[in-house]
């Protein structure tokens, strides 16, 4: 009998252990580590992006996208909640007010840190492909991808929800107060309304495919068929209807039953381009706990979500390229720390495309892409100029070879940071994929398009993708909710929606954090920069743009683009919590 121990253990030894990994194991010229690590002194101010000051706590905090979502998670913390408890309000009011970005529609990942255990838990709720599902999924008839949109608008693309049943499973692990407790305000938000924002108003009025579904366009726009102006009232009894049968039955009432087949009508039935789930998906499905991925960046110990999810392992391979060069002295050369930030991330993402999937169906080398001397290796390749584009390593342990491909992810994804009065804390990164997902309405909430974050062309070479469809299988991801330690304490929750660039927005965000010493708010509104293993992608009408020339002069191809992160941050401190909400979207963080 293998004794190997459990995941849960696993991940308590993660957790228990930290102070022991080894620290700045590729340091060279590295500085000591920045003020505001947990019970220093309070990380320096700097002007960033936006002109809104940090936020400050003394019990317990929670960042998110949007005020009233916000608001919803603190008035839990107020009652006595856990973190998980707060991030389930949170998550049921941004479905109503932020419903582009995710919902019970949808999945997420979740990373709790229990501060009496130290223990960090990881907790996949990713949808995933209905029984039904072939590799050919989005192949036209030419046998040639179907163009995006053709894929994502209708049932085809929908994946089997998982955020109901994650968020019950956080609630049994480590909820505090009554789960119908923490539907309160999210139904009573549907049933009195609440005021239409100018993000949502904006997209809405964007959007070019929602309007085809009758039940969102009732819902979402006016009879003329522009969408209800900021400041309008809009209610959802359907929602609130929902909610409050999963209040009373848990997700039970989700996964089986009425809503069940509701959810399964809408997939099937779509006039053109019907979808194949079955109630039976829908019952079968289950979250799964992952073992958390850590690994060290100076003195500290990060933690995030390994796969399916890209954004954990990439995270920390970009900061372990970056631990042997003096980060901290670049907040004076923002060009040549766009220069070395860009360099990483070429590498991790080329490890990325050929190596991650859905760890039930790929054998992923996890403990090779994190080994410390492939990390080295890899590190070595960066230069004083641009490498322009990185082929993936051979990293060791690995068993066979998986074949990667590209292609788009989670624009419809929000971030939500909790830590609670007792030091618990929370990061949770949760999608509904494309903004609207998949532009199917059930019950007044929307379904996701998840499915379409499986690579289209499911063979390479004429080897299988290893991101390819198949039946019960997890699209990769790149959500990447971080969690921060230094000798075993809690430093930070960190995490951000924006696809693929999810990996440089948070890399960037713990780069400013941890090597700049800013606070939260001000390293959220960092300008954004990085590269996707393509061209090096610098924040338009930001400083980052003045960059360019100096980026050139190294050999990158420079592109200025709208780089629109959601970043949340939460930082303990020596006076209690600062917080930062990303200036580029409506979020918040709140606390007492």
């Amino acid at each position: 009998m293998s004794m190997m121990p459990s995941r849960r253990w696993r991940a308590m030894l993660c957790a228990g252990l930290l102070a022991a990994l080894p620290m700045g194991a590729l340091a060279q010229t590295a500085p000591s580590p920045p003020p505001g690590a947990a019970g220093d002194v309070a990380p320096e101010r700097a002007t960033g992006r936006g002109s809104r000051g940090v936020d400050t706590a003394t019990r317990y905090m929670v960042a998110a996208a949007n005020p009233l979502a916000a608001e919803a998670g603190r008035e839990i913390l107020r009652a006595g909640g856990s973190a998980v408890d707060a991030a389930i309000a949170v998550q049921l009011v941004l479905n109503l007010v932020e419903p582009q970005s995710s919902g019970i529609g949808g999945g997420a990942f979740l990373l709790h840190y229990e501060a009496i255990t130290k223990a960090v838990t990881a907790i996949d709720g990713r949808e995933t492909a209905p029984a039904a599902a072939k590799p050919d999924r989005f192949l036209g008839a030419d046998g040639k991808p179907m163009p995006f949109y053709d894929a994502v608008v209708g049932g085809r693309s929908v994946g089997v929800p998982g955020t109901v049943m994650l968020l019950e499973h956080a609630h049994q692990m480590h909820g505090k107060l009554p789960w119908p407790r923490l539907f309160a305000r999210a139904i009573a938000l549907a049933e009195n309304g609440f005021t239409v924002s100018p993000r949502l108003n904006g997209q809405l009025a964007m959007e070019r495919h929602l309007p085809a579904n009758p039940a969102a366009r009732a819902y979402f726009y006016q009879p003329d068929g522009t969408p209800w102006p900021v400041g309008h009232v809009l209610r959802n009894p359907d929602f609130a209807a929902t909610l409050r049968a999963i209040a009373e039955k848990g997700s039970a009432a989700f996964y089986e039953g009425p809503v069940a087949a509701d959810i399964v009508t809408a997939v099937t039935g779509h006039p053109t381009n019907p979808g194949d789930m079955t109630e039976a998906d829908l019952k079968a499905y289950r979250v799964k706990e992952r073992e958390p991925v850590c690994g060290p960046y100076r003195a500290y110990t990060l933690c995030g979500m390994g796969p399916p999810s890209s954004g954990g392992i990439a995270v920390l391979q970009m900061l372990a390229f970056l631990e042997s060069r003096d980060m901290a002295a670049t907040r004076n050369d923002p060009a040549l720390a766009a220069h070395w930030f860009s360099e990483a991330g070429r590498l991790a993402f080329a490890d990325r495309g050929l190596y991650l999937a859905d760890p039930d169906f790929v054998t992923v080398p996890v403990r090779g892409l994190l080994d410390r001397g492939y990390l080295a290796g890899r590190a070595a390749l960066v230069g004083e100029r641009s490498m322009g584009k990185a082929q993936p390593g051979e990293p060791p342990f690995k068993e066979g070879r998986a074949w990667g491909h590209a292609e788009a992810e989670e624009h419809g994804t929000s971030h939500i940071s909790v830590v609670d009065g007792a030091g618990n804390a929370v990061a949770m990164t949760t999608t509904i994929e494309d903004g609207f997902g998949s532009r199917l309405m059930v019950r007044g909430f929307l379904l996701n398009n998840e499915l379409t974050d499986f690579a289209f062309t499911p063979t390479e070479d004429g080897k299988p993708v290893a991101n390819r469809v198949e039946p019960g299988k997890r699209p990769r991801s790149s959500m990447a909710p971080t969690l921060v330690f230094r000798d075993g304490a809690l430093v930070a929750a960190v995490g951000s929606p924006g696809g693929s660039n999810i990996i440089n927005y948070v890399g960037k965000t713990l780069v400013a954090l941890l090597d700049w010493g800013l606070d939260p708010q001000a390293a959220v509104d960092v300008p954004n920069f990085g590269s996707r293993n393509g061209p090096t992608e610098l924040e338009q009408g930001t400083e980052a743009e003045g960059w360019a020339a100096a980026l050139e002069a190294r050999g990158h191809t420079v592109k200025a683009m709208e780089l629109t992160s959601g970043t949340q941050a939460i930082r303990v401190t020596g006076q209690g919590l600062a917080g930062g909400a990303d200036t580029r979207r409506e979020g918040v963080a709140v606390g007492d």
